[in-house]
């Protein structure tokens, strides 16, 4: 199959396009002229741009009207565990092959001393097998991709959480020395994988750990994202009962509802995965870790608009 041929003629549809990592897809996709059909659980009655057909989501796993088009391409970026309800309509679309993001919370909250965070885990597990399953019975080649902590300055939940609190209240709390080792990776960077994982017939019927372009000790990543601030580094070792009494008091806020002691001990876990597989298969090729705040494109601006 030569992949650059069929995506100039085919349509992609994209999954979870509002997203943080959806809007960089969307971006990517229309600067390489491609037909894209984003969908999300919005109704959108935006028009058509740069080849970007915004469509809503079916509410309920229904078929697609028989005018539909239809579209052999998919990416998810939506969770991976709202993917099984859908695959009945994606047949209906005419599903080939299929790029789906989980992520390497199932490795790394497997563990976890809460059990919120092992049911987490637990899910990623199940909705890959399920997609896994799913695929193979239906002769879908499918693909799975599975990010460290992504980020992207402003709209991310991690490192902007981060600069947040610094720009508050000036220093940051850690547990313990806070050594353990961090790779963030850029929502572009997932976006840019996501893409070349759907472009790469070798690809097929995989999974793919990606991981950011650096590996950083948790403490030297916040004082990377002072120094993007121009701010002196003001890092405030605390014991662990200490953030086991300010998690209980911030979840009582919607904002920090999901927050738990569980991740401050993770701040002196290593959390590394290898991407050299996906280097050697679809070129995926990282960037160093980078706080700083960035100027949006007016491609990026346009799609967020929609």
């Amino acid at each position: 199959m030569d992949s650059t041929t069929t995506q100039a003629q085919q349509p992609i549809g994209v999954l979870g396009a509002r997203s943080m990592v959806g809007r960089c897809v969307l971006s990517q996709l229309a600067q390489a002229h491609l037909q894209v059909h984003a969908f999300s659980r919005q109704a959108s009655e935006q028009p058509a741009r740069d080849g970007v057909v915004w469509q809503q989501i079916p509410a309920a796993p229904v078929l697609g009207p028989a005018d539909a088009v239809a579209i052999p391409w998919w990416i998810c970026i939506a969770p991976i565990s709202a993917l099984p309800a859908h695959f009945t309509w994606l047949e209906a679309r005419g599903a080939r092959r299929i790029v789906a993001l989980s992520s390497t919370s199932r490795f790394t909250k497997d563990t976890s001393s809460d059990p919120q965070e092992q049911g987490i885990a637990q899910g990623l597990v199940n909705a890959e097998n399920q997609v896994q399953a799913w695929a193979q019975s239906r002769g879908i080649e499918w693909v799975v991709l599975r990010p460290t902590l992504i980020y992207q300055p402003g709209q991310d939940k991690n490192v902007t959480e981060i600069a947040r609190c610094i720009e508050r209240f000036g220093f940051f709390p850690v547990l313990g020395k806070a050594h353990g080792l961090r790779q963030p990776i850029h929502a572009a960077d997932v976006a840019s994988a996501c893409i070349a994982a759907l472009q790469s017939p070798a690809v097929a019927n995989r999974a793919y750990n990606i991981s950011g372009g650096e590996t950083l000790p948790y403490r030297s990543m916040v004082g990377r994202i002072f120094a993007a601030q121009g701010r002196v580094t003001r890092v405030l070792s605390v014991p662990l009962w200490m953030f086991k009494l300010a998690v209980a008091l911030l979840r009582c806020l919607p904002r920090y509802r999901n927050w738990t002691a569980a991740m401050a001990e993770r701040m002196n876990r290593n959390l590394v995965f290898d991407h050299t597989e996906a280097t050697r298969d679809f070129g995926f090729q990282p960037r160093a870790f980078t706080p700083q705040q960035e100027t949006t494109s007016p491609a990026t601006q346009l799609l967020s608009n929609q």
